[in-house]
């Protein structure tokens, strides 16, 4: 009974960390009785859906991945029967490497876990992990740099382009996975056949050969999503040197695979996405398995219900969405362009009301979990502000835009027109609850003025004791919108002034308003395109600022990365941390959010940079999700005395990190004392090669995971220990510099250290 009542107590302190780390804390409702299900997950634009056991309770649970960023979003499957039912888990991003551009989750060796494949930025091609997970979701790169195949003379780079999803499947239903992938010149496909099975009996090896360059017997066109059937430069033709020549200058990059076999023949049919076009095109396999032979395609796939119009280059997926055990088909785009996509519906799901092997397609929602999370299509800049002066803190967002509507130029290059709005979310809980609601997503009616970019800062600006609205834009001006608040119509906002000022910072100008220098009056910093700060001190009055430009390099802050991007984007956010300090959040181009502090008394010198942001939020370090063109904003919102984190991504959404510093309540049981972590020491620190982490005796008899991390928040070294104290660890690879390792016992919260290595 004593065991029983242990193991039920360490049930539900694993519950209550895994709660701790699902950080759903402040529950956002949608407009009317609803709410959002995964409100801060963060949107999504480009994505990728795959399939794994996360948490290997053997159900398949969902990984999304939106290139838009190299953004992953997982889901927990809870596996109930014929129905749509996840929880967000971002718990398990950290369990996987980082991404570039496109990823597929297949298993290779049929071992029944799902392997990775997956784009090398680098040397371009495939690389692939391999899913090792026993107790823990656990991945080992075994191709590097790149996945080859045999070309009748030697073994050569398997090609695949950032811009092409391939297949990866048995083709000819032998039990290894084959590849099929556009040649390097576009127009035909290539069959790279696995010989895994033929060589050596067995799925897993990945050896591969290029069997065919003209898979299937068709052709797209170079410049166009056309296809031609029965063709190959002529049957079986080898193409002239002309031909190669020609195709080289026209190669149309970009297409998608889905491989299915659609009417039960026990040959793959295709699925095809190409690039600028938004639909799908099924191409009918009339050949075997082991030579397939295009027959007929059908431009307006699914036929039976509503077609795919997606912009842009859609890209199908075919996984078990509902536990029915039939798969159903999610599309979603696959263009690297981010001002192409649907933005906010740009997830489409239908569900198959037929057979695997028969599949009948019928059109359930453009917004599968989208609908269920905070998104404002492209980009998402929050704000946080008492707008109402109710005492507790309303939630605005601004964005880049929502999509309208697509089309072609004379040279057919696709553009797409989007329209900025600012969304509102009123505060209806109480000062140490809060809780979201959805009152508009066009504040103001912003979207009238038919802009993007509009980037919101809140304050009062004529003395009338209610908050005005300046609004930064795509062009790098100020809109003025006056709080005309009244008994009759209290939410009476009027565009004044659409070029406030005079101010023009060039371009994506983003506003905050601030008293910098402590004189009553609220100054202006400007963010940028060029990622610098720009500061405006206010030399008028409480009911008439004037704004005039002391710098254009506050702080000598500038966050652009040069190797991502000739662009900043900053977005600047002033708080006053629980010291009652002034100091700087800016997000970026790059999706790093930088962390300021020694700003007052400093206007005129070097803001100093920080990589202890999560101090603020949590003893434990984290790793924030990827994204870019970010915008933070962070305040005490349940009035603890620890600060929560939000910030937005071009995606669309918002992620949300509150405070996690408080010990954790055991749930009504009284009489189990949690470890003493002042009795946890390292040394030597600093160390130039080991150091040792001695544990309190109370828990070295459970499993410890110890995490290093750099100071960018990248875990670079784990592991677990057991019945070992001290544990020692080597660091003499590690450079030199400051670094923060976390333990983490199992019965209990994990803690944080700064180590530093000499």
């Amino acid at each position: 009974m004593k065991n029983i009542l242990l193991f039920s107590i360490f049930l539900l302190l694993v519950l209550y960390i895994s709660g701790q780390s699902a950080i759903q804390n402040i529950p956002v409702k949608k407009a009317g009785k609803d709410y959002y299900k995964y409100p801060w997950a963060g949107g999504m634009n480009s994505c990728q859906f795959n399939e794994i056991d996360l948490n290997l309770d053997g159900i398949m649970d969902l990984l999304v991945f939106d290139r838009q960023g190299n953004r992953l979003m997982p889901f927990i499957n809870n596996g109930t029967s014929n129905s749509v039912d996840y929880s967000y888990a971002p718990a398990y991003i950290e369990s996987f490497p980082a991404f570039d551009h496109w990823i597929m989750l297949e298993d290779y060796n049929m071992d029944g876990k799902n392997d990775i494949f997956t784009y090398n930025q680098s040397n371009p091609g495939i690389i692939v992990y391999k899913n090792i997970s026993q107790a823990d979701l656990k991945f080992e790169l075994v191709v590097y740099p790149y996945l080859t195949s045999f070309y009748g003379s030697g073994y050569v780079n398997i090609l695949v382009t950032y811009a092409d999803y391939p297949a990866i499947t048995d083709l000819d239903n032998d039990g290894d996975l084959d590849i099929l992938t556009f040649w390097a010149l576009g127009s035909f496909v290539e069959l790279h056949k696995n010989q895994s099975i033929e060589k050596y009996g067995t799925a897993d090896s990945l050896d591969y050969e290029r069997t065919e360059y003209c898979w299937g017997y068709f052709a797209e066109n170079e410049e166009s999503n056309v296809v031609y059937l029965d063709t190959c430069f002529g049957p079986k033709a080898v193409p002239t040197h002309q031909q190669w020549e020609n195709h080289l200058r026209d190669r149309h990059t970009g297409s998608t695979f889905l491989v299915i076999d659609l009417d039960a023949d026990q040959d793959k049919d295709l699925i095809l996405g190409d690039v600028d076009y938004p639909d799908l095109i099924k191409l009918v396999n009339g050949g075997t398995p082991d030579s397939a032979y295009m027959i007929s395609y059908d431009l307006d796939f699914p036929s039976n219900s509503l077609p795919i119009d997606l912009f842009s280059m859609p890209l199908a997926r075919y996984l078990d969405i509902n536990n029915d055990g039939i798969k159903d088909m999610i599309v979603s785009p696959f263009d690297p362009n981010p001002y192409v996509t649907q933005n906010h519906s740009s997830v489409w799901l239908y569900r198959n009301t037929g057979e695997n092997q028969f599949p009948v397609f019928e059109f359930q929602t453009s917004r599968f979990l989208q609908g269920d999370m905070i998104d404002v299509g492209s980009g998402a800049f929050p704000v946080l502000v008492d707008y109402d002066q109710d005492g507790l803190t309303d939630l605005f967002i601004g964005n880049y835009g929502y999509y309208d509507s697509s089309f072609y130029d004379h040279w057919m290059i696709l553009y797409s027109v989007y329209t900025s709005k600012i969304a509102y979310f009123h505060n209806t809980g109480t000062a140490k609850n809060p809780e979201f609601e959805f009152i508009s997503d066009d504040f103001a009616y912003v979207s009238d003025l038919g802009v993007t970019g509009a980037f919101p800062t809140f304050g009062d600006l004529d003395g009338d004791d209610d908050l005005d609205m300046l609004i930064g834009i795509d062009d790098g001006t100020i809109l003025f919108y006056r709080n005309c608040s009244c008994i009759s119509n209290p939410d009476d906002f009027q565009l004044e002034d659409t070029n406030y000022q005079g101010i023009d910072v060039g371009k994506f100008s983003t506003p905050f308003l601030v008293d910098l220098d402590q004189d009553d009056l609220p100054d202006l910093v400007i963010g940028e395109r060029g990622g610098n700060l720009n500061y405006f001190h206010n030399s008028g009055s409480i009911q008439q600022p004037v704004f005039n430009l002391v710098t254009d390099s506050l702080g000598k802050v500038n966050v652009t990365d040069y190797n991502v991007s000739y662009d900043g984007y900053s977005t600047p956010w002033f708080f006053r941390n629980p010291q009652d300090e002034l100091e700087l959040l800016v997000g970026s181009e790059q999706g790093k959010i930088f962390y300021f502090k020694d700003i007052e008394g400093n206007l005129n010198g070097a803001f100093t940079e920080s990589d202890s942001l999560f101090l603020l939020v949590s003893q434990t370090s984290f790793i924030l999700p990827a994204g870019f063109r970010t915008g933070a904003a962070i305040k005490d919102l349940n009035n603890n005395g620890y600060m929560d984190l939000l910030f937005g991504n071009f995606s669309g959404g918002i992620n949300y990190f509150p405070d996690i510093n408080k010990p954790p309540v055991n749930a009504g049981i009284q009489d189990i004392n949690f470890w003493d972590e002042q009795n946890v020491r390292i040394y030597p620190n600093p160390s130039h090669d080991f150091i040792s982490v001695v544990l309190p005796t109370e828990i070295v008899s459970y499993p410890v995971h110890i995490c290093i991390y750099d100071p960018m928040g990248q875990k670079i070294w784990k592991d677990v220990f057991f019945n070992e104290s001290p544990i020692n660890i080597d660091i003499s690879h590690f450079s030199n510099g400051v670094y923060f390792i976390s333990i983490r016992p199992d019965i209990n919260e994990q803690i944080t250290r700064k180590i530093i290595k000499w």
